[in-house]
């Protein structure tokens, strides 16, 4: 069994040119680049047992050699993958079962009879590859590119694949970061969590085919530089995958998904206070308010126009074709990885960062309750939309931590209740958005919740 640490970037068959020809590249390539045609069918049974265990079990011919391949889903986050994998030598191109045992084959799925496995889809494809190495410090760095072009296949559905993967020979995960980045500064390059595998299962049962990460386990008792990884990683990992599914289908709700993850990430950024110094995230801030900046008007003005959710996927693909949401993606990650929020932090902020998140989630929420001066905006609800900050800020944890607010009553109706009003206040102001929104606030003042907040 070997361990494969990968990253997969969507690309256009333009950028794919352009890459080979990158002079990052072209410095570091140690091999010069090499051509294989790679055929792959892929098995499952008739019920997809195996995709609902997160396994991947196929048939590879590349050249005269016959491959058999189970991989496990293992870890995969924001495009940067972690995964188990067994390789076997075959002499034919026929799927060996002998080899399934249980050193290998999950236990969940000891009861499937294997003779009923079956071809399911296939990825065809030419992948160019090349050795790429270089020194990191004293460390030695040694990453395989391989730029891949072809088909996924399911019945009469086809796909086109077009994609760089990046996958770590030696050294440290953060080298297929950093190697990314580089290359999506200057290309657009799109982190994609989603494998040939999955974009296969999605053709063959789109309307099976599942598209949110786990949510993450959070803990009262857990410090809260525990929960801010688990947290990011789930928004981060949740706006890739959404990206890639509005690009593959165009669905208006999936847009407005994915424009919900990136508000909720900026709000996580900004309410972390001192364990999180605004320098050590200044810089996907700006990134971020670039992005919401840019289609959050386009959405708001979308709920009521039917030619702008018509046009939207012709612009979401121009958007695709710049360099800023792969490199906003990447750079995120990297942060994730590399504890970036601890980044030039006090010793106030080292205790923030140690506390025990129920404690300080009571404590924050109760800060942002008594701010947002609730009363004020009964008696002014036209000035109620520059609190929209302070409100995302708090629905971000209501939403995504409410199962570790011990000490709060109603946190479900507490939410809802602050989202409607959140909502009133991003709508455009008329003499019965006024009305409503005075109307609201006042019900989210009376709320059991609220009132012990703001003791």
């Amino acid at each position: 069994m070997a361990k494969e640490t990968e990253i997969k970037l969507r690309a256009s068959r333009e950028t794919l040119l352009a890459l080979r020809e990158h002079p990052l590249l072209k410095k570091r390539n140690k091999s010069g680049w090499a051509s294989h045609e790679l055929f792959n069918q892929y098995y499952d049974s008739a019920d997809r047992d195996l995709a609902r265990a997160h396994v991947a079990l196929r048939l590879r011919r590349d050249g005269e050699q016959v491959i058999q391949t189970l991989k496990s889903r293992g870890q995969s986050v924001a495009g940067l993958s972690e995964r188990n994998e067994w390789d076997w030598h075959l002499d034919k191109a026929k799927l060996d079962l002998k080899k399934l045992t249980d050193d290998c084959w999950p236990a969940e799925l000891a009861a499937l009879d294997k003779k009923t496995l079956k071809p399911i889809f296939s990825t065809d494809f030419v992948r160019e590859k090349a050795e790429i190495a270089w020194g990191r410090g004293k460390a030695k760095v040694v990453i395989e590119a391989a730029l891949d072009l072809g088909q996924v296949k399911a019945g009469k559905q086809a796909e086109e694949i077009c994609e760089l993967e990046l996958e770590l020979r030696q050294g440290e995960p953060e080298a297929l970061l950093e190697l990314a980045i580089e290359l999506a500064a200057d290309l657009p390059l799109m982190p994609c969590d989603i494998s040939k595998a999955e974009r296969g299962y999605r053709l063959y049962d789109a309307e099976g085919y599942g598209l949110n990460l786990p949510a993450p386990t959070l803990d009262a008792s857990m410090p809260l530089d525990e929960a801010v990884p688990a947290l990011g990683w789930q928004l981060l990992g949740n706006s890739q995958r959404l990206a890639e599914q509005y690009r593959f289908n165009g669905h208006w709700k999936l847009l407005n998904d994915w424009l919900a993850q990136l508000i909720e990430l900026r709000a996580l950024l900004g309410s972390l206070g001192q364990a999180a110094p605004r320098a050590s995230s200044h810089e996907l801030r700006e990134l971020l308010d670039a992005l919401i900046g840019d289609w959050r008007p386009r959405l708001e003005a979308g709920q009521g126009d039917e030619a702008i959710r018509q046009a939207a996927p012709a612009e979401f693909a121009a958007e695709l074709g710049r360099t800023r949401w792969g490199l906003f993606s990447l750079k995120a990650s990297q942060w994730l990885l590399q504890r970036g929020w601890t980044t030039g932090r006090n010793a106030r902020g080292d205790r923030q960062g140690a506390a025990e998140l129920g404690k300080w989630l009571m404590h924050l929420l109760a800060e942002e309750a008594k701010a947002l001066q609730l009363p004020r905006y009964q008696r002014q609800p036209e000035d109620l939309a520059e609190q929209s900050p302070r409100m995302e800020r708090l629905l971000v944890w209501l939403h995504l931590a409410r199962g570790v607010l011990l000490e709060l009553p109603e946190t479900d109706r507490l939410y809802g209740e602050l989202a409607k009003l959140h909502e009133l206040a991003r709508q455009p102001l008329t003499d019965e958005a006024r009305q409503l929104r005075a109307e609201q606030a006042h019900i989210v003042w009376t709320l059991k919740a609220w009132k012990l907040l703001e003791k």
